[in-house]
């Protein structure tokens, strides 16, 4: 498994490792919220802070990579406006424990951990919503291992959609999205193929979700 220092080696070798415009299910999931105080688990360069920011969240942008972090608030420098809207935290997120019951928005993007050790990630993501608050989950799928593009080698690391409603079964969340989703991607004639889950906390009101979407994951 990749370390912090294997991460900041990365970020040192390139201007940029992730493209400066949010994931495309990121921005699709995400579209319809209201801006409230977000965390974004796994932030590394920003991208996803930078762009909730930049609308309006509050953000609390956490990663164990030093050199990403830095990165991520040398661009947020650049506009003070979006820069005092994000706090940037050094933390692994293998103990990392959110505030409880502290945001509306708990994102966790392309990260890939041994399933004991991303239960506990999520379990504890969950616990750190508000009331109405949603957690999405973005990643890539087992079979993108052999069928897709880009992402870890390592299957052990990869999920289902059926894994993270596993993972978050007791929590007291409803789903509103669990699928797969083959996602384009420019220069390569495979897709990638993607885990996209959106659950939420029940209470204030975020969003409608549309008729037959919702399911529980109690």
């Amino acid at each position: 498994m990749s370390t912090a220092a294997d991460w900041d080696t990365r970020y040192r070798e390139t201007d940029r490792v992730w493209p400066v415009a949010p994931n495309l299910w990121v921005a699709e999931e995400l579209a319809g919220l209201a801006p409230g105080r977000a965390l974004d688990l796994g932030a590394g360069e920003g991208r996803h802070a930078l762009w909730l920011a930049r609308t309006g969240w509050s953000v609390v942008a956490v990663d164990f990579a030093a050199v990403g972090l830095d990165r991520g608030r040398a661009l947020a420098g650049e506009d003070p406006e979006v820069g005092g809207r994000i706090q940037w935290v050094a933390a692994d997120l293998r103990i990392f424990v959110p505030e409880a019951e502290g945001f509306d928005l708990v994102l966790l993007s392309y990260i890939h951990l041994p399933s004991d050790e991303r239960a506990g990630l999520l379990r504890r993501a969950a616990a750190g919503l508000a009331a109405g608050g949603t957690l999405l989950v973005v990643g890539h799928a087992t079979r993108n291992a052999t069928d897709g593009v880009g992402g870890p080698a390592d299957v052990t690391v990869l999920f289902e959609p059926a894994d993270v409603v596993a993972d978050l079964r007791d929590s007291g969340l409803s789903v509103d999205v669990a699928e797969e989703r083959v996602r384009p991607v420019s220069g390569s004639e495979r897709p990638a193929i993607d885990v996209v889950v959106r659950t939420r906390r029940g209470g204030r009101p975020t969003e409608s979700p549309q008729a037959g979407e919702d399911h529980d994951a109690t």
